[in-house]
């Protein structure tokens, strides 16, 4: 049989936007869990206006486990600054988020990839 015969071309869908990733997490996250802590999966909808542009290129959040979020930084130099400005993070986010939901910072070396709505 000659090649392509007999075999269906489905032509690629068209290109349209991209979704933003904060608004994929929310329906990801609610779909997985009964019922989310929503106000938790805000952070990643905060965290540049409420930590400043230099922590959030540099910091981003990648997981909670309970009380406690995990992020990911570029670098040890800077996740040895974080450490040192670790309470005063909580702070803002917990005043952020109108409620004290993160317990405690955990900071990783890892894959930043820039703003959460690319």
């Amino acid at each position: 049989m000659p090649v392509g015969e007999g075999v269906e071309v489905k032509n690629r869908p068209k290109k349209r936007d991209f979704d933003q990733l904060g608004q994929l997490l929310n329906q990801v996250l609610g779909a997985c869990r009964k019922n989310p802590d929503m106000a938790l999966h805000r952070v990643w909808d905060i965290w540049d206006e409420t930590l400043g542009a230099g922590v959030s290129q540099n910091a981003r959040p990648t997981a909670f486990k309970g009380r406690l979020l995990v992020v990911s930084v570029s670098s040890s130099a800077w996740l040895h600054h974080l450490r040192f400005q670790k309470a005063e993070m909580i702070a803002r986010l917990n005043a952020a988020l109108e409620d004290a939901r993160v317990d405690d910072i955990k900071f990783k070396i890892g894959a930043v990839g820039g703003s959460p709505d690319n």
